[in-house]
């Protein structure tokens, strides 16, 4: 990399930078839920390195940071991976004190092969399998959260953040813009960080809970949709901190409010031609548009267990409270776990509603995408469109998580397509922090148990 590497640099990122001189720069990688794993170096020696060095193990940690018996047969060793930085993702860090950029890196082995583990990589493999058949998948997620007022004591529940009014965040008020006027001065940060990283906000809205917004991001790339939200991730905590509150992208924070999703919505294009697989030549919907719906109908209870990481991820699929608990299809219809939004035939896609927030981006998007791939490559057929309240159903996914690590360990024909090696990785890891779960007494067990049983 030579002295002048910065002219080379995204037009947000050179904005950002000129006239000013920068200081560090950040080299980060994703884990397993979707942290920031990495280095901070000042940029002089960024501007000299061509790679740096981080241990595989930090794919093999719960989210408590305890350590899973996730290593190879080399035993746990805690081998170099290769990170090389992918320049196209760099980025300003816009709240830190100094001129700061970030970049992501991509992880090889000692042989230059991409670690299997790594979730940038998990997501690349997916789309190259598209790419192999002459396809570019085309994705758009929604980002909800929720701003909240600061909670340094886990055994305290969770509360709405004070508005600019002095009252708590209002529940079921979506899209009421005197609402998101409450959490102005947050917005207007997380506007100016987008701005200042480059990115695009398609609209910005209240959903139903207390405190909670949803954040669309125009269509694109599935790995720098991604890398997009792991971004954004990272952007709206640093907003929510300015202002004495915390976001949150946990699937259920506060237990009378509706939870967080991460939807994904999905389009293919012949990468030939540009038309959209899903229509045909007049605009009708094709095979491939039902084989997809076939595909996520088919696999998706499996990759419920990548979608919805978490034991509190399940407590978000509750009947009649904003979150399918089904696979059934469905033209405009919000209680189906698949959607198909209103569009013309140069737009159709597919909305997957299931993903919570609290997914890795780049797992999440990946195991949506496979479930289609599977679909089309088996050219599976969906069930009938669903009419009506799908919210009547009894649900046909996952409830827990042990239940849908059962389901996920089954799953050869997804572990193909998402990688065999992240497969058995990601099994040992969660089925560690589930065990991690399970030693925990909660206090629903002490309040009704203590004395009564």
């Amino acid at each position: 990399m030579t002295t002048d590497w910065t002219e080379s640099l995204p037009e947000s990122a050179q904005a950002f930078l000129e006239g000013r001189k920068l200081d560090e720069v950040e080299c980060i990688i994703s884990d397993l839920p979707g942290i920031a794993r990495g280095k901070a170096v000042p940029a002089t020696k960024f501007a000299r390195q061509k790679n740096f060095h981080l241990p595989d193990s930090i794919f093999f940690q719960t989210i408590t940071g305890d350590w899973s018996d996730a290593n190879d047969s080399d035993g746990f060793i805690e081998k170099d991976m290769i990170l090389t930085p992918d320049m196209s993702t760099a980025t300003a860090a816009p709240w830190t004190g100094d001129w700061t950029l970030q970049v992501i890196h991509d992880a090889c082995d000692r042989h230059g092969k991409p670690v299997p583990y790594s979730p940038r990589n998990v997501l690349k493999r997916v789309v190259d399998l598209y790419h192999a058949q002459g396809w570019e998948p085309v994705v758009a997620p929604e980002m909800e959260f929720y701003l909240v007022a600061r909670n340094i004591d886990p055994a305290k529940d969770i509360k709405p953040m004070m508005g600019r009014s002095g009252r708590p965040a209002a529940a079921r008020q979506a899209y009421s813009m005197t609402a998101v006027d409450e959490f102005g001065p947050v917005i207007d940060d997380i506007y100016d960080f987008a701005e200042a990283q480059g990115f695009e906000i398609d609209g910005i809205t209240q959903e139903g809970g207390a405190g909670q917004l949803e954040i669309n991001l125009r269509h694109g790339d599935p790995v720098k949709l991604a890398d997009e939200v792991f971004y954004f991730k990272r952007l709206i905590r640093e907003a929510a901190l300015r202002h004495d509150c915390f976001a949150t992208f946990m699937a259920k924070p506060i237990a009378d409010e509706p939870g967080s999703a991460m939807h994904i919505h999905h389009s293919i294009l012949d990468r030939e031609t540009g038309k959209n697989l899903f229509s045909g030549p007049q605009g009708g919907e094709t095979d491939a548009f039902f084989q997809f719906i076939g595909g996520l109908q088919a696999y998706m209870p499996a990759a419920i267990a990548v979608q919805a990481p978490y034991v509190n991820s399940y407590r978000r699929y509750v009947k009649d409270h904003a979150a399918p608990i089904n696979l059934e299809w469905g033209r405009d219809n919000r209680t189906t776990g698949i959607r198909i939004p209103l569009s013309g035939p140069e737009a159709r896609r597919v909305e997957n509603r299931l993903a919570g927030m609290d997914c890795n981006p780049y797992l999440g998007i990946a195991a949506s995408l496979a479930c289609g791939y599977l679909g089309l490559m088996e050219e599976r057929w969906p069930s009938k469109q669903f009419k009506g309240d799908a919210y009547e159903g009894e649900g046909d996914i996952p409830r827990t998580l042990g239940e849908a690590l059962d389901t996920f360990e089954e799953a050869t024909a997804l572990h193909e397509v998402l990688g065999p090696e992240f497969a058995r990785v990601y099994g040992i890891v969660k089925r560690t922090e589930y065990n991690e779960f399970l030693q925990v007494i909660s206090p629903w067990e002490r309040e009704h148990l203590l004395l009564n049983v």
